[in-house]
């Protein structure tokens, strides 16, 4: 039997790793990482309530009913989309660049 993947890292423990792997000199780079960090745990918030509440939801519009998705799933996917372009934006350091070569384009040809 397999064991459960845990896939929910917490928050510190994202933050320790951003915090290593960028150039904390640099105020627009700290400030990316605050950001993502709120993202995340703004979708956690919403994960939480649709996990208590349901993914659809019953309107009552007078005598009429009828059921939706909870509101919350496109605030998910707008705020996921976020997190996403702010990963895309981190200018990571690393370590290791004076072990590596630094390959250019020619040098492919």
């Amino acid at each position: 039997m397999t064991a459960k993947l845990r896939t929910d890292v917490g928050i510190d423990k994202i933050k320790d790793f951003l915090m290593s792997t960028i150039d904390t000199s640099s105020p627009v780079e700290v400030e990316k990482v605050g950001r993502y960090l709120k993202h995340l745990e703004m979708y956690r918030r919403m994960e939480r309530t649709i996990k208590k509440e349901g993914v659809s939801i019953t309107v009552e519009n007078g005598s009429q009913s009828y059921v939706k998705s909870h509101p919350l799933l496109g605030e998910m996917k707008k705020t996921n989309d976020s997190i996403m372009n702010i990963e895309r934006t981190f200018n990571f350091i690393d370590e290791n660049d004076g072990d590596k070569p630094n390959y250019t384009a020619n040098d492919l040809i």
